[in-house]
């Protein structure tokens, strides 16, 4: 993950509807909620969190697709995971060992099976 990317999605997060948003979808996994779900859970309106799920879409934090007539958002771990990863990178002013697990696990070469959604109709 590049700085510019960093910092969009660090961005995007620095809001707390947005921050809510985007661990409840995180806690709902790789098949994510449909937005009215996402609404009800948070008590936020539908017209305010279209524009909140907008702007994490927009920093590469969550997927959408259609699943007949309902919109699906699910948190995108792949960014996730570079985002954290990014943040550890330079870790412990030369002694990675202190996080060397960690940051070994965020930047597995092979995502875990999870990270995908399954595929059905894009969102528009």
């Amino acid at each position: 993950m590049d700085e510019q990317a960093a910092t969009q999605a660090l961005a995007a997060l620095a809001q707390p509807t947005r921050l809510a948003v985007f661990r409840l979808l995180v806690r709902a996994g790789p098949g994510g909620l449909p937005a009215g779900g996402v609404a009800e859970q948070l008590g936020v309106q539908p017209a305010t969190l279209s524009f909140h799920l907008a702007q994490l879409e927009r920093a590469g934090l969550l997927d959408s697709r259609r699943r007949s007539r309902q919109i699906l958002y699910a948190a995108r771990f792949s960014t996730m995971r570079a985002l954290v990863a990014f943040l550890l990178e330079d870790c412990c002013n030369g002694h990675p060992e202190i996080c060397a697990g960690l940051l070994g696990d965020l930047v597995a070469d092979e995502p875990p099976p999870e990270d995908a959604p399954a595929e059905d109709t894009p969102a528009a």
